[in-house]
């Protein structure tokens, strides 16, 4: 990520501002713009501790994000594991070899459609081009007519399971273990839309920012009587990190919104699949995604 991308033109204001504050201290003798250090000291350093607070809220959510699509990873793979080995023909039902893979098949695909629009829907992308590769057409038409479309994927993949305990492919206990690692995904899904629809507060926010754009404002006059024209660099360096602090804290308290900072869900969007399609036998399976420009996204 380049600097003027992040905090180039609010930087280059300041760096502006110093220069004007230098320049009419040094040449034009305008003395009284010199403020004393010590109380923009003592605000500087409760302005750093409340930042740091901020910063490690907005640091909690973004791990908090990351630990919840470890788990959505790990499930996927437990939901494929346990379709592959626990779902058999009855004992006696007249059923082919192949109508069971190919109800295998259907969960597992389901699943990976799921991840993919849970990524979508996080991220207020439409998820249908990712779709329409895993599900047939006939089966994404009754998707688009919900809201929430991976809720829509997953009860659909839980018709299927209870279609095949009633068939008797599935017992009671692996049903339950199957249930299970669908509700496990599901928490997942309610903490990751929690996440997502709970911001920081507005005013929280609001308020630090404010004390650090004023800090930064009153940054020049505190240093010119000691920096002179020196002051520009001093001044513009010390914003420059309450600046990048404050940036930095806002892009990781929504971890789901596809910028830089933020949780890689494709790449791991991208890792589900490959796993899930190696458990079914698959050897012609997309490539992991690369970082591009040093950013996984």
């Amino acid at each position: 990520m380049s600097l003027p991308s992040y905090v180039g033109r609010p930087l280059a204001l300041l760096f502006a501002i110093d220069v004007a504050v230098a320049s009419a201290y040094v040449f034009l003798g305008w003395k009284w713009l010199s403020i004393p250090q010590t109380p923009l000291s003592i605000f500087g350093g409760v302005l750093g501790v409340v930042a740091g607070f901020r910063n490690a809220s907005a640091y909690a959510r973004w791990w908090e994000a990351r630990t919840i699509w470890g788990a959505i990873v790990n499930n996927s793979r437990t939901f494929a594991r346990e379709v592959l080995s626990m779902v058999h023909p009855a004992e006696g039902e007249a059923c082919s070899e192949a109508e069971i893979c190919e109800t295998r098949q259907e969960l597992i695909t389901l699943q990976i459609a799921y991840v993919h629009a849970l990524r979508n829907a996080l991220r207020g992308s439409a998820p249908w081009k990712d779709l329409a590769t895993l599900i047939p057409d006939a089966g994404i038409a009754p998707l688009r007519l919900h809201d929430n479309v991976p809720l829509a994927i997953q009860q659909r993949i839980a018709s299927i399971i209870a279609e095949c305990h009633r068939r008797g492919w599935i017992d009671d206990m692996r049903w339950a273990m199957l249930d299970r690692t669908l509700t496990n995904l599901m928490d997942c899904q309610g903490a990751s839309e929690r996440i997502k629809n709970t911001p920081m507060p507005r005013l929280y926010d609001v308020f630090i920012q404010l004390f650090i754009d004023l800090y930064c404002l009153l940054l020049p006059l505190g240093m010119v009587s000691s920096l002179k024209l020196l002051t520009p660099v001093g001044s513009t360096l010390v914003g420059f990190v309450f600046m990048v602090l404050d940036q930095l804290g806002r892009d990781l308290e929504s971890p789901f919104e596809n910028r830089a900072n933020d949780i890689p869900l494709s790449a791991i969007s991208r890792t589900i699949e490959i796993n899930l399609r190696q458990q079914m036998g698959e050897t012609d399976v997309p490539a992991p995604l690369a970082p591009v420009a040093g950013v996984l996204w």
